[in-house]
């Protein structure tokens, strides 16, 4: 199939963006006139999905509040060659949208991350807490998925079709990019990264990120998805912090016991012992976990095989 033939989808998140969407939806449209334009209200209650609508979007509505749940409708539902995923708050100008979705046709990448950490983002980004986060979990992701991806939570990515249908999608909020980063990564998807201009918000749009609500269930997701891609590191570190308990606890009582003979500390043993037993089951743990996840992988590769027929 030429490229020219492939469908394109831009899919648009949507929860009271009135005053950006129609700029959003005429700007890519503009960029990407062979493209389908997708807003997804998500309850909006300022006219959102009208204001789509006249600018020639195709709107759908997902009646679950988060954008994570937005993000598995679309995914479920839009069946297209090339997927170009953008916020509509108009924070990111459309004019890489073409080379973005040009590596997904080409072949050149499963997924295409809008980097805006590395252009304008710190100085443009009036929330110091939100750039403080955003550094913290590329650090988290990077140290613990053993990788380099300068930017975990853009909004601004493009997916080919083999990625889509194979996410399976768990989070409910904003949480999902960094869930989409980690699957990439862990899967071993071809991850491209393209520079992007980031510009704030216009005046009086209003940001649905909380800063600490929201920043709390991403860092609560890291945790949770370390634990599961990577269960026998996670339960390693686990079975070494209640080891190095045991030792605390119950090396005085050996020491003293070789020199004296006695064992006047009872209950510091018993609890030694509780803590030596935890440790090794912990570790028992991640090692069945681990071939566990070996094993899910190996199915997961066949399932692409699948998709790919």
């Amino acid at each position: 199939m030429k490229k020219s033939d492939k469908k394109i989808a831009v899919l648009i998140p949507c929860y009271n963006e009135s005053q950006t969407i129609e700029k959003v939806v005429k700007d890519f449209k503009k960029e990407l006139p062979q493209a389908d334009i997708y807003v997804y209200d998500n309850n909006s209650k300022d006219g959102t999905d009208k204001i789509a609508l006249k600018a020639g979007a195709i709107v759908e509505y997902e009646y679950k509040q988060g954008k994570g749940n937005v993000i598995r409708s679309m995914f479920r539902k839009i069946e297209a060659d090339c997927y170009l995923m953008i916020d509509g708050d108009d924070t990111y100008p459309a004019e890489y949208a073409k080379q973005m979705c040009d590596y997904i046709l080409e072949g050149k990448a499963d997924m295409v991350i809008g980097d805006r950490l590395s252009s304008t983002y710190f100085t443009e980004n009036k929330r110091p807490f939100h750039n403080f986060g955003n550094r913290i979990v590329r650090f988290l992701i990077n140290k613990l998925f053993n990788n380099n991806v300068k930017d975990i939570m853009t909004g601004y990515r493009a997916f080919n079709n083999e990625f889509v249908k194979g996410f399976p999608v768990l989070s409910k909020g904003f949480e999902i990019e960094t869930e989409m980063t980690i699957h990439a990564v862990d899967k071993n998807f071809k991850i491209v990264e393209i520079p992007v201009t980031y510009r704030d918000r216009p005046e009086g749009s209003v940001s649905k990120l909380n800063t600490y609500k929201d920043g709390i269930k991403v860092l609560r997701t890291i945790a949770i998805l370390f634990k599961e891609y990577k269960p026998a590191l996670f339960f390693n570190i686990c079975s070494l912090l209640t080891f190095s308990t045991s030792l605390v606890l119950g090396l005085p009582v050996l020491i003293e016991f070789f020199q004296t003979g006695v064992v006047p500390r009872f209950p510091s043993l018993i609890v030694s012992g509780v803590f030596l037993t935890i440790s090794l089951l912990l570790w028992i743990t991640g090692i069945i976990l681990q071939v566990i996840v070996k094993k899910h992988k190996q199915l997961y590769e066949l399932y692409l095989n699948l998709l790919r027929k």
